[in-house]
């Protein structure tokens, strides 16, 4: 958000496209706004079968349609390019961080 309003966005959205592999950590804790749908929607489209992209979620993905939001359109475009190209892992048992905890 600061990289669009400091005229820095497009250069920023350059660096993320070239990156061999990002990581998206903890998708979909809280609600996109207009402003997280588009730049969701550049990163994913600029990405889009040429780099790696990891999204892990709490969240399952039949949820993250209400998640992103918005006019229908936008949200279909993302999940189109992020789930028809994807592989699922969904992990099942107890937080590795329940764990750790005991163990301090």
């Amino acid at each position: 958000k600061l990289s669009k309003v400091d005229g820095t966005y497009l250069k920023e959205l350059e660096k993320l496209t070239k990156s061999e592999l990002l990581i998206l950590d903890d998708f979909g804790l809280q609600a996109f706004d207009n402003q997280d749908r588009e730049t969701l929607m550049d990163i994913i489209d600029d990405r889009h079968g040429k780099r790696s992209t990891i999204i892990s979620s709490q969240i399952p993905v039949s949820a993250w349609y209400e998640i992103i939001g918005g006019e229908g359109t936008i949200a279909d475009a993302i999940l189109d390019r992020i789930v028809n190209s994807s592989h699922r892992i969904d992990l099942k048992g107890e937080s590795l961080r329940k764990g750790i905890l005991k163990k301090e």
